[in-house]
């Protein structure tokens, strides 16, 4: 591994396999910093930072453990809703430049009012009534 990736936080939890599930290009983790109980970061095997620079194939396998993540999640956890989200760029909150999707489960009650979902981010430029 070249030496600029061995700092990166998510190319270690590659090394030391602290991971849920796996395929050819992506792992799943759980987050050390939660959101909620059961909230997983699926990440590329190879590093890069952008969603938008993943390949074909690696954009099928993390979709993969979208899935597969959930399904383990629903039999542990059995949350009622979810959230999924990539930071990408440091204007879009972005903090560990190695690619990661937030698969973040939801419990009706977690929050006040999450009516909105991801539309919270920011004061919208055009007021949501969904």
């Amino acid at each position: 591994m070249p030496d600029a990736l061995k700092s990166c936080i998510f190319c270690d939890y590659i090394i030391n396999k602290n991971i849920i599930i796996e395929n050819q290009f992506a792992i799943a983790v759980y987050d050390n910093y939660p959101v909620n109980k059961g909230h997983t970061l699926i990440i590329p095997k190879r590093h890069f930072s952008s969603y938008f620079d993943a390949t074909k194939n690696e954009i099928l396998a993390l979709n993969k453990l979208i899935i597969e993540v959930k399904a383990l999640l629903d039999d542990i956890y059995k949350p009622d809703g979810y959230n999924i989200g990539i930071n990408i760029g440091e204007s879009a909150g972005q903090t560990i430049f190695h690619l990661h999707i937030h698969l973040i489960p939801r419990y009706f009650g977690d929050v006040e009012n999450p009516r909105g979902g991801v539309r919270k981010l920011k004061k919208p430029l055009v007021e949501y009534d969904g």
